[in-house]
């Protein structure tokens, strides 16, 4: 069982910015590609970045493309997600998730096995 923590949430301005962390809770998940997803109020959960276990594979929205950087730093089994240049539709609960068994679709969520509990990132105008 892999436990994934998110934190760095929190209220900001257009145009500012904020990094997410994702904390995992084995060594297991240097070997996982992770993900990024969010769910504004009212809509589906949506795919925003991913990364491959070895750190390459970068693959993200289009929505986010150029404004948001998804890393990992295996020593401390945690992936990050910068986030530049927020805009008010970036408004969501943020998730980050772990990829550990079977075909690997990036952008859907049905394929990742473990998911945490999110963090809000609200953007004001």
């Amino acid at each position: 069982q892999v436990q994934l923590v998110e934190s760095g949430g929190g209220l900001v301005q257009a145009g500012d910015s904020l990094t997410l962390s994702c904390a995992a809770s084995r060594r297991t998940f240097s070997s996982y590609p992770m993900g990024w997803f969010r769910r504004a109020p009212g809509k589906e959960r949506e795919f925003v970045a991913a990364i491959g276990w070895s750190g390459k594979g970068l693959y993200y929205a289009d929505s986010v493309k150029g404004r948001f950087t998804i890393s990992r730093d295996k020593d401390k089994n945690t992936v990050y997600l910068q986030m530049n240049s927020l805009k008010p539709e970036d408004t969501a609960v943020y998730y980050c998730a772990a990829h550990s068994s079977g075909t690997y679709y990036y952008a859907q969520t049905y394929a990742y096995d473990y998911w945490g509990q999110g963090t809000q990132v609200t953007v004001s105008s």
